[in-house]
């Protein structure tokens, strides 16, 4: 899955590795060096699936607000934690009504405004 953030090259690194990497604890990989001069940053999910975070050069960005990638945490202990290391860092939590498989969920913003659900 990727979510996009605005601006050109590597610009977006930083805020990404500090957002997805240290708030969110995933842990980056390497991008392929045939891609590296575009910028963004790739995170490993659970069962070898990935989160890219790609560059939009466009001057026109939009975050995504409505679609958006799903994270499952591993229990609600875990998800509380997540939550408020969230918060402390001044991202929104945005907590939603359980569905069924879903013990609970919020909703967050990446840096750029891109909407992110976690759950378990």
């Amino acid at each position: 899955m990727q979510v996009a953030a605005p601006g050109s090259g590597p610009a977006c690194e930083p805020a990404a590795r500090t957002f997805y990497g240290e708030l969110l604890g995933l842990d980056e990989v390497d991008k392929p060096a045939a891609l590296a001069d575009r910028g963004g940053v790739w995170f490993a999910l659970a069962g070898g699936a990935a989160l890219h975070v790609g560059v939009d050069p466009s001057p026109e960005f939009v975050p995504a607000t409505k679609a958006h990638p799903a994270l499952r945490v591993a229990d609600e202990a875990a998800l509380k934690t997540l939550a408020e290391r969230l918060e402390r860092a001044g991202a929104p939590v945005r907590w939603d009504e359980p569905l069924p498989g879903v013990a609970a969920r919020f909703f967050t913003d990446d840096p750029w405004g891109n909407r992110l659900e976690l759950l378990c």
